[in-house]
């Protein structure tokens, strides 16, 4: 163990899981580089933030300037960076949706947008779905069950939340098949609705379009848009934490837009500002109109240089038409992935939108997680200077998540190791 590992156990809580026994010195682009003097390729984009790569060019010179001229508001002053950001955030985000309030984690993000339903509705209740990560604070917890560990020693929860199954059609709840299910699962949303939490008693349902620490599971369309409908009708604030699907990570700006529809709230952060600490509860004015003065705040959200740091970010994407590209190299690596998948069973399923791809390892013939398969890729990939995570409750889900600006040779490196190291395993 090195002795920056060793001084770094010493003083850093173990209850920091880090993926790696790692030590980074630098990095730039796609690659970090390490106190074991070699150069590594980042697969795991900094848990989902690092969309356009590490420290590109034009945000770093943003973050720079903005040092220079003003580091701090703390809620007294107005400032350009703040305002700015969030004009250009009305420009990609669906819809209506045009304000926001900035603050610095995905989780805080999600505390926003349930307080602001339950403030505009004077309703109690919250509904969530079984398998879904909403970050690690209190009330976001009470909200997540990607694993029970999230959860564990830390009850009383949040009064008057509850969960239902997600539409996780390789692994359903119920048993069925997609094609001659008749939507079972929206069907048992109604019928908890009539036996548990009527909809006149419910202030919101947060859901993420897709799955991320349990599972990398894209919503069913017709469930979300059916979602949709039973919102609108009885006036339930639609909530998507799009924490990890923003930004490009879907290659499109959000993930709602592979659905077609506009939910009411979005928590954002990850990729909003290429690895600056920012994020934000968006909604509509309507909404947000409704929440009045001192009702919410914060003292470090929207960090002027974080807000630089996400202006420049979004300029960046449109500039280089890194969504265009990115789906381009998303089609290649799932053509990749469907020809191994028909000669290697323990690829079990291969489903994700855009660059958030979750390959689905399982013992041959069965459904049954097969973590120690993942282990063995995640092990040949490091030797071969490659960084991945994985996610799901059995740890068996490989996250494909490479940065957009990755070149496709690099992708392709990435895909012969891993068909390699699987075919060993058969």
């Amino acid at each position: 163990m090195s002795e920056m590992l060793e001084r770094a156990k010493k003083v850093i809580a173990p209850t920091l899981g880090v993926d790696t026994e790692l030590v980074a010195l630098s990095s730039d682009g796609i690659e970090v580089q390490a106190l074991d003097g070699r150069t590594y390729y980042d697969f795991a984009s900094g848990t989902a933030v690092l969309n356009i790569g590490h420290g590109p060019e034009k945000v770093r010179q943003a973050a720079k300037q903005q040092i220079d001229r003003f580091i701090h508001s703390g809620c007294v002053f107005y400032y350009e960076s703040m305002i700015e950001l969030a004009e250009l955030l009305a420009e990609v985000t669906p819809g209506d949706i045009g304000m926001f309030f900035f603050s610095n984690s995905g989780a805080e993000a999600v505390e926003g947008c349930l307080k602001l339903a339950r403030y505009v509705t004077g309703r109690p209740g919250i509904l969530s779905f079984t398998g879904a990560f909403h970050g690690r604070t209190l009330g976001a917890a009470s909200i997540t069950t990607s694993a029970v560990k999230y959860r564990d020693k830390y009850r009383p929860l949040l009064p008057e939340v509850y969960q239902i199954p997600f539409p996780f059609c390789y692994r359903c709840p119920y048993g069925l098949k997609r094609d001659t299910c008749g939507l079972h699962c929206f069907e048992a949303l109604l019928h908890f609705q009539k036996h548990v939490l009527s909809p006149e008693q419910t202030a919101a349902i947060i859901i993420e379009p897709q799955q991320g620490e349990g599972g990398y599971v894209p919503c069913d369309v017709e469930f979300m848009q059916r979602l949709r409908d039973l919102c609108t009708e009885h006036g339930i604030v639609l909530i998507f934490d799009e924490v990890q699907t923003g930004f490009g990570r879907t290659c499109k700006w959000f993930c709602s837009e592979h659905y077609g529809i506009q939910p009411d709230a979005m928590a954002i952060a990850k990729g909003i500002a290429s690895g600056f600490p920012i994020s934000a509860v968006a909604s509509t004015p309507e909404l947000m109109t409704k929440w009045t003065k001192g009702a919410h705040g914060t003292t470090f959200g929207g960090s002027p240089v974080s807000c630089a740091a996400g202006v420049a970010t979004i300029e960046t994407i449109k500039e280089q038409n890194l969504l265009e590209k990115g789906m381009q190299k998303a089609r290649h690596i799932k053509a990749r992935l469907a020809e191994m998948q028909k000669k290697l069973p323990v690829i079990g399923d291969v489903r994700g939108w855009g660059l958030m791809i979750g390959i689905d390892l399982v013992h041959p013939g069965t459904t049954e997680p097969y973590p120690e398969a993942l282990n063995k890729v995640f092990a040949d990939e490091l030797k071969e200077n490659f960084v991945f995570i994985g996610c799901g409750p059995w740890g068996n889900i490989i996250r494909y998540i490479p940065p957009l600006i990755t070149p496709i040779e690099i992708i392709d490196r990435s895909l012969d190791i891993m068909e390699k190291s699987l075919s060993e395993l058969e």
